[in-house]
């Protein structure tokens, strides 16, 4: 797996301009602030919110048996119960006035997030033009 996934990450950072992965690192936070604002949003809208729920149920599953004496052959596979985590999304009841406040509050960032981004963005335009 990790022969794999090791030079499937070295492509995958390979790809963009040196300009757009510039740009891309000075403008991290302001993604993260974009995507909160879509979720807030989104929450206003429909008058409720998501919350991410993790669970665990028993299921029955193919295992092998290694025990016994050692120099004896080992039982093969049989049957046993394993734990099988996982998640559901639940609808979550919110206050719509601290929702809206949220939202207003996430724009401003956003705002002088894009304000203090700037000169940033100028300097990687003009150190890898296209």
């Amino acid at each position: 797996m990790k022969r794999i996934l090791i030079p499937a990450l070295l492509i995958l950072s390979a790809c963009g301009t040196p300009q757009e992965n510039c740009i891309s690192g000075a403008t991290r936070d302001m993604r993260v602030v974009d995507r909160l604002i879509v979720e807030t949003e989104g929450n206003l809208k429909r008058g409720y919110a998501y919350e991410t729920v993790t669970l665990s149920r028993t299921v029955w599953r193919q295992c092998s048996y290694r025990g016994g004496r050692p120099g004896t052959p080992d039982a093969g596979p049989q049957m046993c119960f394993d734990d099988m985590d996982y998640t559901e999304q639940r609808p979550k009841a919110i206050d719509l006035g601290a929702e809206a406040a949220k939202l207003a509050s996430l724009k401003a960032k956003r705002a002088a997030q894009a304000k203090a981004a700037s000169p940033a963005i100028n300097s990687c335009k003009a150190q890898y033009p296209e």
